[in-house]
């Protein structure tokens, strides 16, 4: 079996293979690699000497860390593994629903092998694809998977290589697609041996996490590749359907040809040499539509990113909150989302109060297709990133959690959910970790505290991200959704689910075919798309709307409701949400 090891900054490389020696060589026709013949099988145990040190380091491009990212890697057969991509069902990002779950809290046991156990839930519910947040090794047991630190590498304790392999054979076996949240633009704060075997960094940028991510600066090519063959690697050898990336507007990257043009113009290769419709998703916050513009009209060509101008309308229409980035939608919540729900961003060149600046770029809606986005009502950021993690089950009626679900699973964007938001869980979602090293687990105990103290928060209110109990807390408690009140909001998302996959309007992609109607000081909001209208009260008080039409049916409603009378009008109850068609 061969070795290689890109380590340009040394001057001698050696391997540790199952107690034994081997010395390696520089590769002639590549600069800075180095490479050895040895036998090996799967599992066999090995890492890289650099330099005399004695202590050997994992393999950058780890496919597994049976001991985590400190302990030597280890070899990995994929023949061995099952071949999920073969029954990949292929789902299409028009027709999608996603559903973001987090393998650590998703079952209390937090593996590969009890996460597929549950499918069974989401094929009931109607989703078409799991959204997996990180599963690349981190240090300790339990994270969120944001401080991963080996981007080849699956997670030892949720299952390994072949827990994710189980995983996505069982998902597309119901008929479920497999979408993989990763992380390019820094690793974790522990764990992280990339330095010492080359430039993988570059001081020229600097981010929240520090040094850049070297993606344009001398050394930066094999850099690329290294992230590059990543990607591919989980779409190409566990199967997976499509990637989520993180934050890609923290990717600092100056060269003309970016990293993500590289990339999508390879997942696209991928897909036409597979056959298999995989995508991209991005998560920007520059609410640009040049992020999902095709490469041949100018654009990055990622295929969706998330919009987190939908969320935060419909978030402050929903709560009436007000602080921070609430601040720019709270003045007129309904219409911003009314913005959002026909023009996609509500900052698309307009001031921001948050920033300070004027933000974003116009979506060209004749040109766009809705699918380009995804809208949704809670995130793992919008939840975990509050000080107690609170979903929005912990402050909103049961009415108005279906009326969220109502605008997002018959809105014009890609819906996706939040594990448990379907059952309306009572369970938070809490900011945790799992540092081993006593000092960076203080300071990022002391760090949490403060970022919340400075928006008024006891220290002692803040939930102890070290503790095992704040993990456990987020662990969703699967006897709730038999319980009646949570039963009645899964089976409004069940129905909205189902509308939207059974009715071509809902999935139309013409945004210029939205049409939006809303009284602030009421507070309802109706849209029709298509034949297709949807109609919200979020007062506590009935209204009567006209819809302008009649001789429509009920195809969904939260509360008993009339079908509209003569004159087109109908008498919506407080709190309720109605969907009406032909």
């Amino acid at each position: 079996m061969q070795f290689e090891v890109w380590a340009p900054l040394t001057g001698h490389v050696a391997m540790r293979l199952d107690d034994e020696a081997y010395e390696m060589a520089r590769d002639a026709e590549r600069d800075g690699w180095w490479t050895v013949q040895a036998p090996a099988s799967d599992g066999s145990r090995y890492g890289f000497l650099l330099d005399g040190d004695p202590v050997p380091r994992p393999d950058p491009r780890s496919r597994r860390l049976p001991d985590g990212p400190d302990g030597l890697s280890a070899v990995v057969d994929f023949a061995l593994l099952p071949e999920p991509a073969a029954a990949a069902p292929g789902i299409p990002l028009q027709d999608a629903v996603l559903y973001e779950l987090h393998i650590g809290t998703f079952t209390p046991e937090g593996t590969f092998d009890a996460a597929a156990a549950r499918l069974g839930h989401l094929t009931a519910l109607g989703v078409t694809h799991v959204e997996l947040m990180p599963v690349c090794s981190f240090p300790g047991r339990h994270g969120w998977g944001y401080d991963g630190v080996a981007p080849w590498s699956v997670h030892e304790p949720y299952g390994g290589p072949a827990g994710l392999a189980r995983f996505v054979e069982a998902a597309h076996a119901a008929g479920l697609g497999v979408v993989l949240d990763v992380v390019h633009n820094h690793l974790g704060p522990a764990g992280n041996h990339l330095p010492a075997y080359g430039p993988y960094f570059t001081e020229t940028h600097h981010t929240p996490w520090g040094a850049a991510v070297n993606l344009d600066a001398a050394g930066s090519d094999e850099v690329r590749a290294f992230f590059l063959g990543s990607a591919l690697a989980w779409l190409r050898d566990y199967g997976i359907d499509g990637l989520r990336l993180d934050a890609v507007h923290a990717l600092a990257d100056g060269r003309a040809l970016t990293f993500l043009e590289e990339l999508a113009a390879a997942v696209d290769e991928l897909a036409a040499e597979t056959g298999r419709p995989l995508f991209l998703i991005a998560e920007s916050d520059r609410c640009d539509p040049h992020t999902t513009t095709p490469r041949a009209e100018g654009g990055l060509g990622l295929h969706a990113q998330w919009n987190d101008d939908f969320h935060h309308a419909l978030h402050c229409a929903l709560t009436g909150e007000s602080h921070a980035y609430y601040a720019d939608f709270a003045q007129a919540p309904l219409a911003a989302l009314g913005k959002t729900l026909t023009r996609v961003f509500f900052h698309d060149g307009t001031w921001s109060s948050f920033r300070g600046r004027r933000h974003g770029r116009p979506v060209d809606r004749r040109r766009t297709p809705a699918h380009r986005f995804l809208g949704y009502t809670q995130t793992h950021d919008q939840i975990g990133n509050r000080a107690l993690g609170d979903r929005l089950s912990a402050s909103l009626s049961p009415g108005l959690l279906a009326c969220a679900a109502a605008v997002a699973l018959t809105g014009p964007f890609v819906p996706m959910l939040f594990m448990g938001e379907e059952w309306g869980a009572g369970t938070p979602w809490q900011y945790f970790t799992d540092h081993p090293d006593p000092e960076l687990a203080e300071a990022v105990r002391t760090g949490r505290r403060r970022e919340f103290a400075a928006h008024g928060w006891k220290a002692a209110k803040i939930p102890d991200p070290q503790d095992p109990a704040t993990r456990d807390r987020s662990c969703l408690d699967w006897a709730e959704p038999e319980q009646p009140g949570h039963a009645r909001l899964l089976a409004w998302y069940r129905t909205l689910v189902a509308l939207r996959r059974s009715h071509p309007d809902l999935r139309d992609p013409d945004l210029a075919a939205v049409r939006v109607a809303y009284d602030e000081e009421r507070r309802w909001l109706t849209f029709r798309r298509g034949d297709v209208r949807v109609a919200v009260n979020l007062s506590p008080e009935p209204v009567t709307i006209a819809l302008g039409r009649n001789g429509v049916r009920v195809l969904a409603a939260w509360e008993p409701f009339e079908h509209p009378g003569a004159d087109g009008r109908i008498h919506l109850p407080g709190e309720s949400a109605v969907v009406l068609g032909p």
